[in-house]
């Protein structure tokens, strides 16, 4: 059983850290969320594999960035910021369903929110 529970949390811990490596290289994709969920992932489904991705440089360069700061620099918030929206946005013209749309818009306003006023802005060299 724990041999199922393993694969169950490793499977979706490296699609979603083949993700994050993409939007590392990408400059329309945040890499971060995928990182954490990478990082969940890993340490529900085995010591060896959360050990491994914990001494990867994508870990220690974002991950623990985030972790030990709880925020973002300002330069990141605006660029998943317009990424996002950038998506909302088209997202809206290609939708028909009027709830749905209200919806997207309440999700973006939401988003907007939560990185003004509950994530933390820290200076460049507090990264570091």
């Amino acid at each position: 059983m724990k041999y199922i529970r393993s694969i169950f949390f490793i499977i979706p811990g490296f699609i979603s850290f083949g993700i994050g490596i993409a939007g590392v290289i990408l400059p329309v994709l945040p890499g971060l969320p995928f990182f954490l969920l990478s990082s969940y992932c890993f340490a529900k489904s085995s010591k060896r594999v959360e050990n491994w991705f914990e001494n990867t440089k994508v870990y220690q360069k974002y991950v623990i960035a985030f972790r030990q700061k709880k925020g973002m620099t300002l330069k990141e918030k605006i660029r998943i910021n317009l990424i996002a929206d950038i998506c909302i946005i088209y997202s809206l013209y290609q939708v028909d369903l009027l709830w749905v749309q209200w919806m997207m818009i309440g999700l973006g306003l939401y988003k907007h929110y939560y990185f003004i006023f509950k994530m933390k802005t820290i200076k460049t060299q507090e990264t570091q």
